[in-house]
């Protein structure tokens, strides 16, 4: 069985959010990614539309998900689920920082409001 060290996870940075890749085809997953979001204090992401259902765990913090202009703020220990198909907005509008761990399966694609479509590294 594969392990992944926290010291070889994959980090990426996009829209001021880091994206702190474990689980994914290029550390050896087949079908499932997962990945710690981290997110700083008063920072919101883009609305974008999933492709495949993700799940958020929140590890920390007390982020804001918007599923279809529906906002829930959640606290450490909350699970989301976002189906696929949903408009998606994930945000941090207090002043410490939020941390979630966030599953998927390979494969998910966001498609933005500017008709741009994303395939975010640590979800192939």
């Amino acid at each position: 069985m594969p392990v992944v060290r926290a010291s070889d996870a994959l980090v990426h940075d996009l829209h001021g959010v880091r994206f702190v890749s474990y689980a994914a085809t290029a550390t050896g997953s087949r079908e499932i990614c997962a990945w710690r979001g981290e997110v700083p204090p008063r920072t919101a992401g883009p609305a974008h539309v999933i492709s495949r259902e993700e799940v958020f765990l929140v590890l920390g913090g007390t982020p804001r998900l918007s599923l279809d202009g529906e906002r829930h703020d959640l606290s450490p220990g909350d699970v989301a689920i976002a189906p696929a198909g949903c408009s998606l907005v994930l945000e941090n509008p207090a002043d410490e920082p939020a941390a979630l761990w966030v599953t998927t399966s390979t494969g998910l694609e966001a498609a933005l409001a500017d008709g741009s479509r994303l395939s975010p590294p640590w979800a192939r």
